[in-house]
């Protein structure tokens, strides 16, 4: 198997249509075909159904598609890598990543990239689940790190890379922060101050969650950020839910709800189809690679 037919597949799978596929490529239509049917001889079966001007991936190209992109992606990766080690090309890098996302829990893949590209100049751009689909749409930025966007959109590449618990957040002053026990009843929060995240992607499931147990939050304090509510958690000005990934403090106590298990999955996303930069591409790898267990995050089933 070569990467250069890997390459003309994915072009298709694009498009599907070979004239279309061959001039992304650069290449003639019959050099395409011939280097898809070799494809097809080695994988054991036909990857794209041609039929007229309506082409479409088989069963079997559509199982091979993830791990072509993969293999493809993880080759040009390890090129860049090794080209990088040998030079300190400036190599830009513009990171959208959610406010409800600690990047402290991404040094250790950062490090990494820094490592291997020392002439890496990271931008990194905060916002909202809209904001960071927007600015992924319009081109702001190659690579985002968050929770569920919300919308569906057919160009969205996303690659789930852990699952984070969200616990109940109290000062340790306060009488639940006092207690012995980890674990809490529901019935504990009634009379409760609770502290609110603007446009945090699981807002809205927390709250469900909380109504579905027949608990009705009272809101309390309205803040931005993770550092923003441990702040006021600080100052005993209420409770709040915070994933497990969130920064901590000495002065606050996370909590478990009985009976209510709480999570997220915080996903890297990219455009499908949009060239990326090797550098871009390296991130979405060690990311992916990443092993999330000694953070208490877990890999999503």
């Amino acid at each position: 198997m070569e990467m250069q037919q890997i390459r003309y597949f994915l072009a298709l799978s694009q498009t599907l249509n070979f004239t279309r596929a061959a001039e992304d490529c650069n290449i003639t239509q019959p050099a395409l075909t011939r280097a898809i049917q070799a494809l097809e001889a080695e994988l054991g079966g036909e990857l794209i159904r041609r039929e007229r001007g309506k082409s479409h991936l088989t069963e079997l190209g559509r199982r091979m598609l993830p791990l072509l992109q993969q293999c493809y992606e993880a080759a040009n990766s390890a090129k860049s890598l090794a080209k990088a080690v040998q030079s300190s090309d400036v190599a830009p890098l513009s990171l959208a990543v959610s406010h409800s996302v600690n990047v402290a829990v991404f040094i250790s893949p950062v490090t990494e990239l820094f490592r291997a590209y020392p002439g890496l100049q990271l931008r990194i751009r905060r916002g909202t689940a809209d904001e960071i689909l927007s600015m992924l749409k319009q081109g702001d930025v190659e690579v985002a790190l968050a929770g569920s966007l919300g919308e569906a959109w057919e160009r969205l590449d996303s690659w789930p890379i852990f699952r984070d618990e969200i616990r109940l957040v109290v000062s340790a002053d306060h009488p639940l922060g006092r207690r012995n026990e980890e674990h809490i009843g529901l019935e504990t929060l009634v009379g409760e101050r609770l502290l609110s995240r603007i446009d945090w992607e699981s807002e809205d499931e927390i709250v469900a969650a909380l109504r579905a147990k027949g608990y009705e939050p009272e809101a309390a304090h309205e803040v931005e950020t993770d550092h923003d509510l441990i702040a006021l958690l600080e100052a005993n000005a209420g409770v709040g839910f915070v994933p497990v990934s969130a920064p901590r403090s000495a002065r606050v106590r996370r909590l478990k709800l009985k009976g209510l298990d709480l999570e997220r999955t915080v996903a890297v996303y990219a455009v499908a189809g949009r060239l990326r930069s090797p550098v871009a591409t390296a991130l979405v790898n060690l990311l992916r690679a990443t092993d999330w267990s000694t953070l208490e995050l877990t890999r999503p089933s």
